[in-house]
């Protein structure tokens, strides 16, 4: 398993990756400029939190690490590893329904509420598990 040594990078593709799961205390990034915003990751062997421009983007517990992730019009995309399972809340928009897709399997519809968080569980083992959540 690999882990974001540096924390928060920009990937050749436009994509970002975070998150470092094997610290034992917390760390963390601010004022890290990518594509016009600006982030902040916070991340540790319990938690993994991401904000851009002071807005929740990405919550795992306990912590992961997350590569390639893309924000689109249609939803967020990305791949996420730790040393187990993990629950892992996203930002989206208000009041709309998503569809999620863990490694290709729909794991149902489901419904942001009036903060726009969207929470799932993901069964995390050996290898990157692709997540894939869609308008």
């Amino acid at each position: 398993m690999a882990v974001v040594e540096q924390l928060l990078r920009a990937e050749s593709d436009g994509t970002i990756s975070f998150g470092n799961y094997e610290l034992p205390a917390k760390q963390k990034l601010d004022d890290f400029k990518h594509e016009g915003n600006v982030l902040k990751v916070k991340t540790f062997k319990d938690i993994t939190k991401l904000e851009q421009n002071e807005m929740f983007l990405y919550e795992s517990v306990p912590g992961t690490t997350v590569t390639h992730f893309k924000e689109s019009e249609g939803g967020v995309a990305f791949e996420v590893e730790g040393p187990g399972d993990a629950q892992i809340t996203v930002g989206l928009e208000e009041n709309t329904g998503y569809h999620i897709l863990v490694d290709g399997k729909n794991i149902g519809p489901m419904q942001t509420g009036v903060g726009g968080k969207l929470s799932f569980s993901v069964p995390l083992g050996t290898a990157p598990s692709k997540v894939e959540i869609h308008k």
